[in-house]
């Protein structure tokens, strides 16, 4: 063998205990995080890294590079030991400050937080299911962008996952779509040790993972030796040569590899002792000494990611200042990171007898507004004729169309969450749907999202007990609470087509986090005296009557043509009620003193008529008898006996009103 490729592999697997004695460092100063995968996957991130991903540190977010997700978040001082080495803007003091207060270094990887992180990560399976959104914005691109020989857009998709991340359900749901959609730019690194917290995997995890994923229409890869960059390396390579699957690489690794505790439990999620890391240290030839770093080795680590990717970059910023305005135009949507939308053209035109679902008017502006925006693209768990999410003339995406605007996500509803965090990572603005009550199934996605700040649109419909035969199991009672509960998640609920046309335009001229539009199955009355601009308040007065109010009724979604109702009832019996509208309960806590003030005068007592959780209310109302609303599951039947069962019914609301005013 020459001399010079002995030297080489001298300081590559120099750069790996590198790598491998930064990270343990780090969680040894945090007293806090996981050495069992730093020292046995070091290995699969470096050869990623120096042999594969195309990337520029300099300048991380450039829109063609190769995204790697770290689904296994726990290995994140792995990743940014990686990162420090590789010259992102990182320093030794960022890697010191490891898991502390408002470090760029937190204990889970957080997108925005730290350079080169592309997604945030932690809850396992998470990130190998955003990963399947990204692979799909790439497959829409490319498909949509590029012309002739002369690629635009071409980056693969990594993800590190670990045996925890397959056992997660969401894994299965998002592999089985992925293998379906034939994502051949999707390549999975499995570091698969056989350990997981409560010890070896076989006590709960005895599948043939290999098996699972060519079931699923995967290619799958075998490295049995998973100390070796180089046979890791020719792996990824064989594995970028696919042309209509994704691939799984599964590499057989030794956790905690050289320490005491090797191939152990005990060595996943607790610091190394002392003596531990001396004695790492010295059989890998590292001083030992915190956070000692070998300048050279450092520096050729960086020359050997330059010499591959200096010119990708720029390369990518030539490219795309040839194409006609009109493209790069829209192309430029996709890569600012916060979009305001506007959809003031919007023209509605009710239906004859003024009936409409709330769900109905919601397909008419999605269609619209995805003819003007390109970066629109969304789809249903399996209920697209039930949501009413279906872009007409969008076509199918599908392994053999990627241009399509609508997506198939099947009955995986976690999945879909997840996938569409990866398709906002991109810089689409995704939409996903289901009902109500299923939001429960990808609630840990919606969670990410609100956590990563992303652009998301959930199109929850049958979003009540008025759902009615399907019973309790389809009426959502606790969703509303639970949703409205996260923190950076904006759930609106409109009462008819006029809101439902205030609330997307309040979504769509948002720059930042998610958001839920809750909407009705059944069709209700257009509304005189709701107003769609007056929706992004929050609250607002819909129903006042000339001297003051002897109380004011507050309502949302369906309900609220019952509150208006009881209010016509009650006038004739000299009870005068002003009647709220409150389709975004933090939206209009957010408003000011005084304008909360007008629309709801403390002196004047409150009942809220809502056919969820009372929880939600208890900013307002602090007399729970003042809550007409619904903490019991409910029943089976039509809809107006289930509506009369729980007092919901018109008359039973009157009656309860009006003893309350007593």
């Amino acid at each position: 063998m020459p001399n010079e490729l002995i030297q080489e592999e001298i300081n590559q697997s120099k750069i790996i205990d590198q790598i491998r004695c930064l990270a343990i460092d780090m969680i040894s100063e945090a007293k806090s995080g996981h050495p069992g995968i730093a020292l046995g996957a070091a290995p699969i991130v470096y050869a990623l890294y120096a042999n594969h991903l195309r990337i520029d540190p300099k300048n991380p977010n450039y829109f063609n590079r190769d995204r790697f997700i770290l689904s296994a978040g726990h290995a994140s001082a792995l990743l940014y030991a990686t990162l420090y080495m590789a010259g992102y803007d990182l320093t030794l003091d960022d890697l010191k400050a490891f898991r502390q207060i408002d470090s760029k270094t937190p204990g889970h990887p957080e997108y925005g937080i730290t350079p080169g992180v592309d997604c945030s990560s932690g809850p396992l399976g998470q990130g190998l299911a955003t990963a399947i959104g990204v692979a799909m914005a790439e497959a829409n691109l490319r498909a949509k962008y590029n012309k002739g020989k002369n690629p635009l857009i071409d980056f693969n998709t990594y993800v590190l996952c670990g045996d925890g991340d397959l056992m997660e359900g969401i894994s299965y749901e998002a592999a089985s779509l992925a293998g379906t959609l034939k994502l051949n730019k999707l390549i999975v690194l499995y570091d698969s040790n056989n350990i997981c917290l409560d010890g070896p995997t076989s006590l709960t995890f005895n599948e043939n993972i290999a098996m699972r994923f060519i079931s699923q229409g995967w290619n799958v890869i075998s490295v049995e030796d998973g100390n070796s960059f180089e046979l890791i390396s020719k792996a990824i390579e064989e594995a970028k040569t696919s042309t209509e699957k994704p691939t799984l690489i599964e590499i057989k690794t030794t956790i905690g590899k050289y320490s005491e505790n090797a191939g152990t439990n005990k060595v996943h999620g607790a610091p190394l002792s002392k003596e531990d890391i001396s004695n790492i240290k010295e059989t890998l030839g590292i001083r030992d000494i915190p956070f000692a770093i070998s300048q050279n080795t450092c520096e050729e680590f960086r020359q050997i990611i330059n010499d591959r990717c200096q010119n990708l970059s720029a390369e990518f910023d030539r490219k795309i200042l040839s194409l006609d305005d009109k493209t790069l135009n829209e192309l430029r949507y996709f890569m600012e990171p916060d979009k305001k939308l506007q959809m003031n053209s919007f023209t509605y035109d009710p239906p004859e007898d003024n009936l409409e679902a709330t769900r109905d008017t919601s397909q008419k502006i999605l269609n619209y507004m995805s003819k003007l925006y390109p970066f629109i693209i969304g789809g249903s768990a399996d209920l697209f004729a039930s949501n009413k999410t279906y872009i007409k003339d969008g076509c199918n995406f599908q392994a053999d169309n990627y241009l399509g605007k609508n997506i198939y996500f099947g009955v995986r509803e976690h999945a879909m969450g997840a996938i569409l965090n990866g398709l906002s990572l991109c810089g689409f603005r995704p939409y996903g749907s289901t009902f109500l009550v299923f939001s429960d199934y990808l609630k840990p996605a919606i969670r990410m999202a609100a956590l990563m700040n992303l652009q998301n649109i959930y199109v929850f419909s049958h979003d009540s007990i008025s759902v009615g035969e399907d019973g309790p199991t389809h009426q959502p009672v606790e969703q509303l609470l639970a949703l409205r509960s996260l923190p950076n998640l904006e759930v609106f609920r409109p009462a008819d087509a006029n809101e439902t046309i205030g609330a997307y335009k309040a979504i769509f001229a948002k720059s930042n986090g998610p958001s839920v539009i809750s909407l009705a199955r059944n069709k209700t009355k257009i509304l005189e005296v709701t107003k769609a601009n007056e929706v992004e308040k929050g609250g607002y007065i819909l129903i006042d009557p000339i001297k003051k109010a002897d109380a004011i009724l507050i309502s949302s979604g369906e309900e609220l043509h019952l509150a208006i109702e009881v209010a016509n009832r009650l006038k004739p019996k000299g009870i005068d009620l002003r009647v709220v509208s409150m389709p975004n309960l933090e939206r209009f806590l957010k408003q000011t003193p005084e304008y909360i003030e007008d629309v709801l005068p403390v002196e004047i007592r409150k009942i809220v008529i809502e056919a969820s959780s009372s929880y939600s209310w208890n900013k307002l109302i602090y007399n729970s008898k003042y809550l007409i609303t619904l903490d019991k599951f409910g029943a089976s039947g039509k809809y107006q006996d289930v509506y009369k069962k729980y007092g919901f019914d018109v008359d039973s609301l009157e009656e309860k009103v009006e003893e309350l005013l007593k």
